[in-house]
């Protein structure tokens, strides 16, 4: 009995299949991308200008440790209560208390001449704080300032925010400014020399 060869199958094109596969996979899925934190950073000062001095009544500061705890002006806070510590700090201070920001004349289109608040969140962290944490305060900040813009625009314009035309939403974004300033890190690891 004689023996029967098995047929074997011409594999040459499926390496050129595969590819083609692969790139049409790649060109039609989509991707997902990680979301930022959206800040718009001012221009750097050139060196022969002095930096103008911001009083401390004009700073609302807030501290996040490496043990993920939150200070707001030195004394322990909490992440519930900052949205609204931040609102109240930025809101125009009327009355000119000392406990709260100085406010400038300004005249803005659609607005007039309004006063605005010269109130400066400062925001540092260690090294060792957690992106979750670092994230979960500037998502109350962003909060703060984005209800703080659609306040104005009910009471200005009897619309949201984000219903207005581009030319009511940047005078709004004039008088209530993103007014965050983030320091450099604290690294505690470094030794004083």
């Amino acid at each position: 009995m004689a023996k029967r060869s098995t047929p074997g199958l011409n594999t040459s094109s499926m390496a050129d299949i595969s590819f083609l596969l692969l790139a049409f996979f790649l060109m039609v899925s989509s991707i997902n991308n990680d979301k930022g934190i959206h800040r718009t950073l001012p221009q750097p000062m050139p060196d022969n200008v002095e930096k103008p001095e911001v009083r401390q009544r004009n700073i609302f500061q807030i501290k996040i440790s490496s043990k993920n705890k939150i200070l707001f002006n030195g004394e322990i806070g909490d992440l519930a209560a900052l949205k609204e510590k931040a609102k109240e700090f930025l809101r125009v201070n009327t009355s000119d208390d000392p406990r709260f920001p100085e406010t400038k004349d300004l005249y803005v289109n659609h607005l007039g001449n309004i006063k605005v608040s010269k109130g400066v969140i400062s925001l540092q962290n260690d090294r060792g704080t957690s992106y979750e944490k670092y994230f979960q305060v500037q998502n109350e900040l962003t909060a703060a300032i984005n209800e703080m813009r659609d306040e104005m625009a009910m009471t200005r314009f009897s619309k949201s925010f984000d219903d207005l035309d581009t030319a009511y939403q940047n005078a709004i974004k004039k008088a209530i400014p993103v007014a965050i300033s983030e320091a450099e890190p604290v690294d505690k690891t470094k030794k004083a020399n």
